[in-house]
């Protein structure tokens, strides 16, 4: 299945953000529980344990195979139901992953953001969060089964060039 990237990066001297955005028919309340509760998050990216009032819970990808471990994810910020900052802290790599809600006319925005984004990632990160974001849309909307894309047919290196102009342009 063919995928169009719709993220962009955008430079600030040697510094990359990764920006993407989805859109939902559907309370900010409703996509809020969609990237909070554990049972919820785990139909489309992973699960987290843990409580929340402490600053940190552990996470575990669920779609990285076998390998995937839990890892500590530090709470930046929670502003129910629209902002959602976290740190996460895997090995040496340090990803700051930012996500903002907002509602209009029954449709909610949700605008992801990862700041300091490494340069040479940057071409599989964009399409690993255009991947999960898909994902997120097909669970919550009834879409086509999130199972149906391939990460590696669909998502990367298919939109690699796209990221690269992203990046270098």
């Amino acid at each position: 299945m063919t995928r169009t990237p719709t993220g962009r990066i955008e430079r600030e001297g040697e510094r990359l953000t990764l920006f993407v955005a989805r859109t939902f028919e559907a309370p900010v309340e409703d996509v809020w529980a969609a990237i909070t509760e554990p049972e919820r998050l785990g139909r489309w990216l992973g699960t987290w344990t843990g409580d929340p009032a402490t600053g940190r819970v552990s996470f575990r990808m669920g779609f990285e195979g076998d390998q995937a471990s839990y890892e500590q994810m530090e709470i930046r910020e929670c502003d129910p139901p629209h902002s959602l900052k976290v740190t996460s802290n895997v090995g040496p790599y340090v990803w700051y992953l930012d996500v903002a809600l907002s509602e209009a006319d029954g449709v909610t925005t949700l605008a992801f953001s990862q700041p300091e984004l490494d340069h040479e990632d940057s071409l599989s990160v964009g399409p690993g969060w255009e991947y999960y974001l898909d994902r997120l849309v097909a669970v919550e909307t009834g879409g086509v089964p999130p199972e149906t894309a391939d990460f590696e047919r669909d998502y990367f290196p298919a939109m690699a060039d796209h990221y690269r102009a992203q990046r270098d342009g």
